[in-house]
C-alpha cells in the first residue's frame, strides 16, 4: 500500500493541494476535524446514519463491483466503514486500487483500516481535478459522494470519473434517491438532510443524468432502487 499526500509527481496529486471551501463550510463536523474522524469512524454509526441500510448498500456495491477486480479500478473519496478494506481484498495479485480523496485526514484515516500489503495506493486529489490520466482505470465508484456536493463539483466529480475510465469500462454510483411517496422517513428526513447536508436534497428533486455530460446520459446500463427507492445504484458505461 502508498499514500502520496502531496508529492508533485504524476499520479499523486498536486503539492499543496487546497481543500474546497464547500467541505471546510459544511463538512468539517464530519470529515474535516480530527475528532469528526475518530467520532465516525465507527462500523454501528455509519449504519445508524443509513437507516440500518449500510451492510445492504455495501454488499449490492461489492456485487456490482465483481468478485474480483482485475486491472485498475479507482474508488473516488474515501467512505467511513468497511467497504474499502473489502474492495481491497478483492484486488488480485499485479492489480491496483487506487482511492482519491481531498482531504489528507481522510486518506490517513483508511490507511489505518488497510492492512499493510493491501494492492492500494491513496492519492490526494480533488475528485472534480483529478491528475490522472485518460482511460486509465477499468471501472470506479462513488459510493455516497454526489449528495455532499454542490452542482457544479458534482458535474466536474462525474465528468472527471468517466474520462478516466477506459472505454467499455463502468462507472457504479451509489447514493440517495427519491424515496417512494409512502416512505415514513420522506417527510422526516428530508429537513434533516437540508439542515445538514444543505446540497443531498438534489438527488431527491431530480436523477443522477441530471449532472452527467449529455454524451453519457443515455448509458445508465442498470438503475436499482433500495429501502423503498430511499437509496439507488446506477451503473454507467464509457
Amino acid at each position: 500500500m502508498s499514500f502520496a499526500a502531496s508529492t508533485p509527481a504524476a499520479g499523486t496529486g498536486k503539492a499543496g493541494l487546497r481543500i474546497p471551501d464547500y467541505l471546510n463550510e459544511v463538512y468539517w463536523w464530519t470529515y474535516v476535524h480530527p475528532r469528526a474522524v475518530r467520532f465516525f469512524e465507527r462500523q454501528w454509526l455509519v449504519n445508524l446514519i443509513l437507516w440500518g441500510k449500510y451492510v445492504t448498500m455495501r454488499d449490492a456495491t461489492l456485487a456490482e463491483m465483481g468478485d474480483s477486480l482485475p486491472g485498475r479500478t479507482l474508488q473516488v473519496a474515501c467512505a467511513y466503514g468497511n467497504l474499502t478494506p473489502q474492495l481491497a481484498a478483492r484486488v488480485p495479485e499485479g492489480s491496483q486500487l487506487d482511492v482519491v480523496d481531498v482531504l489528507p485526514i481522510q486518506l490517513e484515516n483508511l490507511q489505518r483500516k488497510l492492512p499493510a500489503d493491501a494492492r492500494v495506493s491513496l492519492l490526494a486529489m480533488d475528485s472534480s481535478d483529478l491528475q490522472l490520466p485518460d482511460a486509465s482505470y477499468d471501472r470506479a465508484l462513488l459510493f455516497f459522494l454526489l449528495h455532499e456536493m454542490p452542482v457544479p463539483v458534482r458535474e466536474a466529480t462525474l465528468r472527471e470519473a468517466l474520462r478516466v475510465v477506459k472505454p467499455g469500462g463502468k462507472l457504479v454510483v451509489v447514493d440517495f434517491a427519491r424515496p417512494a411517496a409512502w416512505h415514513p422517513l420522506k417527510y422526516l428526513w428530508h429537513p434533516v438532510l437540508t439542515r445538514l447536508e444543505p446540497f443531498a436534497p438534489d438527488l431527491w428533486t431530480w436523477p443522477v443524468e441530471t449532472w452527467l455530460p449529455v454524451t453519457h446520459r443515455n448509458r445508465i446500463v442498470s438503475r436499482s432502487g433500495y429501502f423503498g427507492g430511499f437509496y439507488q445504484k446506477l451503473v454507467i458505461t464509457v
